[in-house]
């Protein structure tokens, strides 16, 4: 049995901005799933501490007047870590539709409110995950974007979620909701898996370190690429799943 019809933990934030350096959480959404079938689910809505954007609540249809109502966004983001990290610990693939902007956005959270980050938290819980660890390291993670666009890297078009979600035949409802974009990366996940054994045979930290080789030559490609065409400060930054 392949991974992909193991425990996943799909994870997604909609948020107040595209800078996971700057932007706040608003709502998050972690749902456990089985053969793609959602079996718990844990969602947050968020007070930001910042107004939210009316381009961002135009696409996630959070207000500031709703987020109000949310909790302590230094709340959220210690139970979402801290959830994240029990679900590795204990050998569950993370699934996370680009999964560097959810991670380095929750990671800038962390230190923005003087929490814990996700590496110590792994570490401390080290001793309760599965042999086959990096040592901390954030993971396993399984993020559908990259490997999409590893294993069919010539495909024309889009590569938003809505798009690939397409592409698989996988249902997306209630698009840039958390809860249902975080269930539609872990099908799109599982659908890339049927479609192409080699994923589906590899163990989920060979894949995770796949993921982190391919993020990082598409990205020197992608930069050489803009450099070409004249911009030649352009820097992309390689590193994955955590910047």
């Amino acid at each position: 049995m392949g991974w992909h019809q193991e425990l996943l933990i799909g994870f997604d934030l909609e948020t107040t901005g595209t800078d996971p350096a700057e932007a706040r959480i608003v709502t998050a959404a972690v749902v456990e799933t089985k053969g793609g079938v959602p079996i718990g689910r844990r969602e947050w809505l968020a007070d930001p501490g910042i107004p939210i954007p009316a381009e961002a609540a135009a696409v996630h249809g959070i207000t500031s007047e709703r987020a109000a109502f949310g909790r302590p966004a230094a709340e959220v983001a210690e139970e979402i870590a801290a959830t994240l990290a029990l679900h590795w610990a204990a050998g569950a693939p993370v699934v996370a539709y680009n999964a560097c902007f959810d991670l380095t956005l929750l990671a800038a959270e962390l230190r923005r409110h003087g929490l814990r980050p996700l590496g110590e938290r792994l570490r401390e819980l080290e001793a309760e995950r599965e042999p086959d660890t990096d040592g901390g390291e954030t993971g396993p993670v399984v993020d559908p974007y990259t490997i999409d666009r590893a294993v069919d890297r010539y495909r024309k078009g889009k590569r938003t979620l809505e798009a690939v979600c397409g592409e698989y035949g996988v249902v997306l409802d209630g698009a840039h909701e958390a809860g249902a974009d975080a269930l539609a990366a872990v099908r799109v996940a599982c659908a890339v898996a049927d479609r192409y054994p080699e994923i589906a045979d590899a163990k989920p930290w060979d894949l995770h370190r796949d993921q982190r080789r391919w993020y990082g030559e598409w990205a020197a490609g992608y930069e050489n690429w803009l450099r070409r065409q004249g911009n030649t400060t352009a820097v992309i930054d390689p590193r994955w799943p955590l910047r």
